[in-house]
């Protein structure tokens, strides 16, 4: 018999006589390598198995296998010809009782603390106050969705998008965490403003999905706010410290996630009564220092009297000045009439009168024309001035004689001078 026969023999023998088996050991020497596949061995006080979990189970898990956890294997149980050695083929694995849940589900949140990934909680980013759109991450057929869309219909009613998956059991957590990155991936017209994970009560191990670091990792990036309503009140998942709020109830969540829509219209009332208010009083306030500024202004007749009472006295001045003006001149007039008798005047008329006839008989003697009606001639040169002299006749050559008469025209042949004194007039000026 070969060595090969001999081992293909037991393995038959093995996997005959045992078929499933199930273990319950602590990991260690935990590893998964590059294709996906997990080896690790098992063991208790007593003795150690080796195992193996290929990559589809590995992805099923519920929980990240790590070492110095006790769990419960169940698989086949078979032998490797190639070392001639036995060894477990994991299909299902779980924690072995609360105790390891716990122990592990510390040890991720101080991991995840370490990281950041509660950091969004610690922050406490704001609710929306009035979101449009409400995503709820839960199962479609539980009663946490009916609670939900209840209490929302009740408060305020909006507009609800599930995205239904698996809450429990294999594949939970990637379903959850797969609904989370799908919300977050929507176009902003569809996006929802909130997002609320839930889950009805349980036990730890029930709730264990919500504590898987797919889930904490898709709440801790998600940019919509998340309000993680998983178990009741006394239930803290990992879920709870990665999301912006958690709720203590699914029902809690929803009521968290609105306001009451009676209550917000009781609120903007009185907001707008408090709003009238404060513009009233503030009115009124503006009346009374208006008033208060009107009171300092002067009146019309405290701006106005005095000029009032100068035009007055202006107008009673001048009636006077007038009137002793008139008075003036009725006496300058009385005394002018006075001085203006009939006899006076009488008096100044003829001697106006003798004065005027003076001056026409001097003004008929002085007429260069008048000697010619007693046969005198006026001699003028050609053009028109008197000669009164033979030295300027004789310059002159034609010249004109006037007579009473007439003119006649003459031409000047020779001259005799002879010698001429002024005579004194006989007649004294009358002036």
């Amino acid at each position: 018999m070969s060595v090969g026969e001999l081992s293909s023999r037991l393995k038959r023998v093995v996997e005959g006589e045992f078929g499933h088996v199930r273990l319950r050991g602590e990991i260690s020497g935990y590893k998964r390598v590059a294709s996906g596949h997990c080896y690790l061995c098992l063991k208790d006080d007593a003795a150690v198995i080796d195992g193996v979990i290929w990559k589809g189970q590995a992805s099923a898990l519920a929980f990240r296998p790590e070492d110095g956890i006790e769990v419960i294997a169940t698989g086949r149980l078979t032998t490797y010809p190639g070392r001639s050695k036995y060894q477990v083929i994991i299909e299902r694995m779980e924690l072995a009782g609360a105790g390891a849940l716990m122990a592990l589900l510390e040890r991720n949140k101080a991991r995840f603390d370490a990281e950041g990934l509660f950091a969004k909680s610690k922050a406490r980013r704001p609710l929306p106050f009035l979101p449009r759109r409400i995503g709820v991450v839960t199962s479609p057929t539980g009663a946490v969705i009916r609670d939900i869309i209840h209490r929302l219909e009740d408060r305020c009613p909006s507009h609800v998008l599930v995205w239904p998956v698996k809450v429990q059991g294999d594949g939970a957590a990637n379903e959850v965490a797969a609904a989370i990155r799908g919300f977050d991936a929507l176009p902003e017209d569809l996006r929802p403003d909130l997002v609320i994970v839930a889950r009805g009560g349980g036990s730890i191990e029930d709730l264990w999905a919500f504590n898987e670091e797919a889930v904490v990792r898709a709440v801790a990036a998600c940019s919509i706010p998340i309000v993680s309503a998983v178990g009741h009140e006394t239930d803290t998942t990992l879920c709870d410290h990665a999301a912006d709020l958690r709720a203590p109830t699914p029902t809690a969540a929803a009521e968290l996630a609105v306001p009451v829509l009676a209550d917000l219209r009781l609120t903007i009332a009185a907001h707008g009564q408090r709003t009238e208010r404060c513009a009233r009083r503030h009115i009124e306030r503006g009346r009374e220092r208006l008033d208060a500024m009107a009171r300092l202004l002067p009146t019309r007749d405290r701006l106005l009297g005095p000029q009032r009472q100068l035009v007055d006295d202006l107008g009673a001045r001048l009636d006077r000045g007038l009137e002793r003006r008139v008075v003036r001149a009725r006496g300058e007039l009385d005394r002018t009439g006075a001085v203006l008798r009939p006899a006076l005047l009488q008096r100044r008329l003829e001697g106006a009168r003798q004065r005027l006839e003076d001056l026409g008989r001097l003004l008929v003697s002085v007429d260069p024309d008048a000697p010619l009606a007693r046969g005198y001639a006026r001699i003028t040169a050609k053009g028109g001035a008197t000669l009164t002299t033979t030295a300027a006749a004789k310059n002159a050559g034609a010249v004109t004689l006037h007579f009473r008469d007439g003119t006649l025209d003459a031409q000047v042949e020779g001259a005799r001078a002879r010698s001429y004194s002024k005579a004194k007039p006989e007649q004294p000026t009358l002036f």
